[in-house]
């Protein structure tokens, strides 16, 4: 159906793509992936025909046809309803329609027998093309990813970028092209609207080419993986998962073939040094130094994923709980958004809250950050420092700083060695660190601002769609972050694969009211299978309420349980002192064992080593007597509200 060979695009000196070839035939599934930045965008608008300064040759067949969901569809403005746009899909269909009204119309006044004739041709062209099932198809679509029925009717302009997408989205699953080209379509739709699309996908009649950093949704709708990668386009056939496989045998062949081949060069270069000067082996001398320049030399495969080498750490430690919300409602203006939602964050808790949009997520998110007008009580808990991710962040980054800069700001302390590792965690590698702000990508930003939120002193997260943006890369090493911070989170996300690897408890709203599932998300999809038709499972749990104490029913109770609390902050603050001589210790005390003149003393090292863990053990039990300390406050803090 379309084939690229040869294919040869360039920035400036810099190869996007050189010499590679690609055949797609008729109901392929395919997976474009690669890193940030390698051309997978590119490569879709080559093939739309937005791109023409290539070389080599991408052919189609005569009848192909192409539609493309991209980024730039995003600022489409229309006074037309959703449903209209949407039906713009059939225009040569929705022309019919409207010459037909006209003919009607005209037969209020006119009954010749050439009217009618006219009106009877167009009636029969109208049913075969389906014309009569057109609406009913698109409000179908349209509600599949995620409208209500009361929204088709609204003008598109009312609506954000995102929901404008969709819009397109569905715009192009009605016309079905022969070749349905979509980049990174998850980052508009919600988890419901998501498994739609999956399902629609799967029995889709054309071919299909999807950018996507979501692992779930590439192994449920697509059969081959495309990998950007050196300016080629390699291929596997096979879902994501296969792909991963696959790519790990042939990266263990091709390392192997390294290390054999470097073997070989070692061992001609010892040949050539050793026998240079006898003229008896000059002839083989000259043969060897010949082959080693037309050596074809093969690459060592290095992986792609960064590893995350240094430690997120926060000075202080939050209390045992982090944050409460009871009796909370929240309204825009005659709709309900939550009522009566009740909700208990411990510290140590990894949260993801999922679920469609438009039912509170995000909301729900603001009034936990205490920035989201709401009825109800809302409570942080003792010593809880927060930092807040979402994508207005990439707005607050100073386009002007370049990457070091701007993490600098951060306020975490850390030394420039440091925060080069952290960035090079966050695959910014050498001259890289700085750049300037302004010239990075979408998914270069989230980096940027991810490892800027990760590194502050918060012992409380609330991210919301931090993988937006993220290729998979970069959504890995994001995993690799959140399950070593040691702190608390509360993550908004869709993406079911990183979801599955950073929460251990699953909120999700119904019904307005916010409730909690306490297991994985795959624990949780399968409690979410096997629920009855109401609704209701004899397998779940219901999340009792803490009973809190009474409050004080006198001023004289009231008074007693703030003397309390004064001596308890009090202590709890010269316990924090105590902890932070110790941590000076130990820190002394770790230097000391690196000195050569202690570890090349076996005396001095014996000593050393002795007094450090008394002083490691020490730390461990002042730690659990601020932990109790830390309850204690919150328990007479909750009696006093």
């Amino acid at each position: 159906m379309l084939g690229i060979s040869e294919l040869s695009y360039f920035i400036g000196d810099r190869p996007i793509y050189d010499k590679a070839s690609l055949h797609i035939k008729d109901k392929d599934k395919i997976g474009l992936i690669g890193l940030n930045g390698t051309g997978k965008s590119t490569l879709l608008r080559i093939i739309n025909g937005d791109i023409t300064n290539y070389t080599g040759e991408v052919s189609k067949a005569k009848d192909c046809t192409i539609g493309f969901l991209n980024q730039d569809l995003l600022s489409y403005e229309s006074e037309e309803s959703i449903l209209n746009v949407a039906l713009m899909a059939f225009s040569d269909v929705i022309d019919l329609q409207h010459q037909i009204d006209d003919i009607i119309k005209k037969l209020e006044t006119d009954y010749s027998d050439g009217l009618v004739e006219k009106l009877t041709k167009l009636q029969e062209r109208f049913e075969a093309h389906e014309g009569y099932t057109l609406q009913s198809k698109a409000e179908e679509i349209l509600e599949g990813i995620g409208f209500k029925t009361d929204d088709l009717n609204r003008p598109l302009k009312e609506f954000s970028g995102g929901w404008r997408m969709r819009v397109m989205l569905a715009k192009l699953l009605l016309e079905k092209p022969s070749l349905l080209m979509l980049d990174e379509p998850t980052n508009h739709l919600d988890l419901p609207s998501i498994k739609w699309i999956e399902n629609y996908l799967k029995s889709y009649e054309g071919a299909v080419i999807v950018v996507s950093h979501d692992r779930y949704f590439l192994n449920r709708t697509i059969e081959t993986i495309v990998e950007v990668s050196n300016a080629s386009l390699n291929l596997y056939p096979g879902n994501y998962t296969f792909y991963l496989q696959e790519k790990e045998l042939r990266a263990e062949i091709q390392n192997n073939a390294y290390e054999n081949q470097q073997q070989k060069i070692k061992q001609t270069e010892r040949f050539v040094e050793r026998f240079r000067a006898k003229a008896s082996k000059a002839r083989q001398v000259q043969s060897k130094v010949k082959m080693l320049d037309k050596l074809d030399k093969i690459e060592r495969v290095e992986d792609e994923v960064g590893e995350i080498n240094f430690k997120f750490s926060f000075n202080q430690k939050s209390g045992k709980l982090v944050s409460e919300l009871n009796d909370v409602e929240k309204s825009y203006g005659s709709a309900e958004i939550l009522k009566n939602s009740n909700a208990y964050i411990n510290r140590g808790d990894k949260i993801a809250l999922i679920g469609a949009n438009g039912k509170g997520k995000s909301t729900l998110l603001r009034i936990v950050a205490g920035t989201e007008p709401h009825q109800g009580d809302r409570k942080l808990g003792h010593n809880v420092l927060m930092g807040f991710y979402a994508q207005h962040q990439l707005e607050a980054l100073n386009v002007n700083n370049d990457l070091l800069e701007e993490l600098k700001q951060s306020g975490s302390g850390k030394t420039e060695l440091e925060l080069r590792g952290i960035l090079g965690s966050f695959l910014f590698t050498g001259e890289q660190v700085f750049k300037r702000i302004k010239v990075l990508s979408g998914g270069e930003k989230s980096r940027v601002a991810l490892a800027k939120t990760l590194i502050s002193e918060s012992n409380f997260l609330l991210l919301d769609e931090p993988t937006n943006h993220l290729d998979i890369q970069s959504v890995e090493i994001l995993i690799q972050a959140l399950n070593q911070y040691e702190g608390t989170y509360l993550v908004v996300s869709h993406d079911r694969h990183f979801v599955t690897k950073v929460a251990n408890k699953i909120w999700y709203i119904e019904d307005r009211e916010l409730k909690e599932y306490p297991g994985t998300y795959e624990e949780y999809e399968l409690f979410m299978s096997e629920r009855q038709p109401n609704g209701n499972t004899q397998k779940e749990v219901k999340k009792e309420k803490p009973k809190s104490e009474k409050k004080p029913k006198d001023k004289s109770e009231e008074i007693e349980i703030q003397n309390k609390l004064r001596n308890l902050k009090k202590e709890l603050s010269e316990i924090e002192q105590h902890i932070q001589k110790l941590e000076d210790k130990e820190t002394k005390l770790e230097s000391d064992m690196s000195n050569p003149e202690v570890y090349g003393n076996p005396d001095k090292l014996l000593e050393t080593n002795q007094k450090y863990e008394k002083i490691k053990a020490e730390l461990e039990s002042v730690q659990e007597d601020w932990d109790k300390k830390a309850e204690e406050i919150d328990e007479l803090e909750g009696e006093l509200i």
